[in-house]
């Protein structure tokens, strides 16, 4: 199945269409370089579908979001720097059709090269945001429990939605996590997180009415019974930051950011850190301990009078 056809909604469908015309007959490119250009698109279609967003009603917001999963992912720079250029040429295509006003993507940054992390919370913004649940009701206190661990144990989203029940090991106070690669991981949790988990499983997801056929092993599931989505952890992390009051942008790998700067900036071994966080490279690693001599450096620049002099 060509990339086109593989795209379920009709709206999204018919614009690839148009997208492939166009690149074939006003840009002349090669078979290749149309498959490319399509398939940079259908990155952001299928974010769209999730969310129920036509091509005509992409914003810049929506756009943030997919950069921030194509960060979560680990998709290298460069190839989300030409993903973007992709999608800033299909809407170019879309003003001359006069399907929108103006290109959302001239008002996106391009991912800089320098190896700069995106915000990080501290423990009181963690409280701050878990104190937005209500915990009375199923969704909002499994939502709990999802921040708790992503903190708790430095995951990546995709290791959490992915994660099995037989994937714990409560006696030893361990996860078995499977990440890039396929590669597992041995991660410890901690007791609360644990406790708030196995809680979890026993009081609301033992609850479901029916689980989907194949996902009977996966610990969170929405209330259909299917395996959460990773956009539906963005939309519900998004929110609690905004009635928690919390001007930094946050996205769930930010809580994985947020558990490796707390361990590194308290003097944790880095092989040790680089083994829970799942890095094939310490060098990935090290950028905790960039991120804590400037936390030294803008204390000092703050706090002492002739630094700046």
């Amino acid at each position: 199945m060509n990339i086109v056809d593989s795209i379920t909604d009709p709206d999204w469908r018919r614009a690839l269409r148009e997208y492939k015309g166009y690149l074939k007959l006003e840009r002349q490119l090669s078979e290749n370089s149309v498959e490319a250009y399509l398939r940079d698109v259908a990155h952001l279609a299928n974010l769209a579908i999730e969310m129920k967003i036509k091509p005509e009603e992409v914003t810049l917001d929506h756009l943030r979001q997919l950069v921030a999963r194509l960060h979560d992912a680990d998709v290298a720079l460069a190839t989300q720097c030409r993903i973007i250029s992709g999608l800033r040429t299909f809407y170019r295509m879309m003003l001359i059709q006069d399907a929108v006003k103006e290109n959302p993507v001239d008002l996106l940054e391009m991912p800089r090269g320098s190896r700069h992390l995106p915000d990080v919370l501290t423990d009181d913004e963690i409280d701050r945001i878990i104190a937005t649940f209500d915990l009375s009701m199923p969704d909002q206190a499994r939502n709990r429990v999802i921040i708790e661990v992503l903190y708790g144990c430095g995951l990546r989203v995709s290791e959490l939605v992915n994660l099995r029940l037989s994937n714990i090991y409560a006696d030893e106070g361990f996860l078995l996590v499977t990440g890039k690669g396929d590669k597992q991981r041995w991660v410890p949790i901690n007791s609360s997180a644990l406790h708030l988990m196995l809680q979890y499983i026993e009081t609301i997801r033992s609850q479901l009415h029916k689980i989907r056929q194949g996902e009977e092993n996966y610990v969170f599931l929405n209330r259909l019974g299917s395996r959460i989505s990773r956009n539906y952890i963005f939309m519900f992390l998004k929110d609690a930051v905004k009635k928690a009051g919390i001007k930094k942008t946050i996205s769930p790998h930010s809580l994985r950011h947020s558990f490796a700067t707390e361990l590194v900036s308290n003097g944790a071994d880095l092989r040790a850190v680089q083994e829970m966080l799942g890095h094939e490279k310490i060098s990935t690693t090290e950028i905790y301990t960039h991120l804590s001599h400037q936390h030294l450096r803008d204390t000092i620049s703050t706090y002492h009078p002739h630094y700046n002099k």
